[in-house]
């Protein structure tokens, strides 16, 4: 049975623009008092909201769950939750990233409900897009901690934020340490307490450190669950495509849904690759034909071009703290594809590339011009034949 989502083929970029909304100025006349009671409600309220994030996705991919035991799946109840609880939130990160999930989400929901689209399907599309929002919300928090730094107090309240929104996606990580046997939530960890501990130390430098390392983990996450081998989507649809074709289809949809999560850096710094990768796990396209070894190879291209891309901003401003964070999204973009590279240079020349890559950071953070260009240049080259290679 043919599975239509058109929504899912039209991936143009769509600006949505949000109505500012302008604050009524508070009158000299108002008590103080007040204003710090009306101050706390509103933080309450917040609160409250955010807790709710995870209790109502939890409840709304539970009843989409039913699907899969092939029970009723009350999809009333799913968009009532999704709409009142969690498309405010939606919306916000799709005006913020130019993205359409909002859209997704309620087509997708709309075609489960009228069964023009397989209910597990649904459920898994609804699942992987809404982790999307919960690590952009992230990368939103992450922001607003750069903009208000100094303020401790806010800081804080924006990294516990996110410390909520990563307790959500936690689980899809320690998935994919279980598969590969990396330690992804170990390294989770150790970048939310570098932050940490550069909120203390007032230390800007080491929190967008440690904010790389933060959003370059979960971005592996995305690419184990995806184009990784062995144990990629793609590499399952494909092992299920000539047995069970609703389930590879089903297979084919979480691969789409989380490449979401990586399309905007793909297609910035790799279109060729991020539109190969696209149509592969594209619902329109037939799971017989997706090609887990193309799709593997396009990854690898992508994010050694993203690394180059990260290296040669790291040239251009040398000198400024800039230069060593885009340095270690570097190092970063090579750690996520490093078991592909050992395949493809052996586990000698990765090791020698992953050093060369630290000690850029340390020549960065040294600022020492003359050994940084030469540092860049080499792992530039090197990175260029890893493209060549995954050809």
């Amino acid at each position: 049975m043919s599975i239509k989502f058109k929504l899912l083929a039209a991936m143009a970029a769509l600006s949505l623009v949000l109505g500012a909304c302008g604050k009524a100025e508070e009158t000299a006349s108002k008590p103080k008092v007040e204003n710090k009671e009306k101050v706390s409600e509103k933080k309450e309220a917040e609160e409250k909201e955010k807790v709710e994030y995870s209790v109502v996705f939890t409840e709304a991919v539970t009843e989409l769950e039913k699907a899969k035991e092939g029970k009723e799946v009350d999809f009333d109840k799913v968009t009532d939750l999704y709409n009142k609880n969690l498309k405010e939130l939606v919306k916000q990160r799709d005006a913020e990233f130019e993205d359409t999930i909002d859209e997704k989400i309620t087509t997708a929901l709309t075609a489960g409900k009228d069964g023009s689209m397989d209910k597990v399907v649904v459920k898994q599309l609804f699942d992987k897009l809404m982790q999307k929002v919960f690590y952009t919300s992230i990368k939103h928090d992450f922001t607003e901690v750069t903009e208000k730094w100094g303020k401790t107090e806010e800081v804080n309240e924006e990294l516990e934020e996110a410390k909520g929104y990563y307790a959500i996606l936690k689980t899809t990580v320690e998935k994919r340490d279980a598969a590969y046997g990396t330690t992804l939530v170990s390294v989770i960890d150790g970048g939310f307490s570098e932050i940490e501990t550069a909120v203390k130390n007032n230390d800007l430098l080491s929190f967008n450190l440690g904010k790389q390392v933060v959003d370059k983990t979960l971005m592996k996450t995305f690419y184990l669950a995806t184009g990784a081998l062995p144990n990629g989507y793609a590499t399952k649809t494909a092992a299920e495509a000539g047995k069970d074709a609703a389930l590879a289809k089903v297979e084919q949809a979480e691969g789409w849904a989380f490449f979401q999560s990586l399309s905007s850096y793909m297609n910035k710094n790799a279109p060729e690759e991020a539109a190969l990768i696209e149509k592969q796990f594209n619902l329109e396209s037939d799971v017989k034909a997706i090609d887990p070894a193309g799709v593997n190879k396009a990854f690898v291209r992508g994010f050694a071009k993203t690394a180059i891309s990260e290296y040669g901003e790291s040239k251009e401003l040398f000198g400024e703290d800039k230069a060593v964070i885009t340095g270690l999204e570097g190092a970063l973009f090579i750690d996520i594809i490093g078991e592909d590279i050992k395949t493809l240079l052996g586990e000698n020349a990765y090791k020698t590339l992953t050093e060369k890559a630290q000690k850029y950071v340390e020549t960065a953070k040294a600022k020492d011009k003359a050994a940084g260009e030469a540092q860049l240049n080499e792992l530039i080259s090197t990175l260029n034949t890893i493209v060549e290679k995954a050809k």
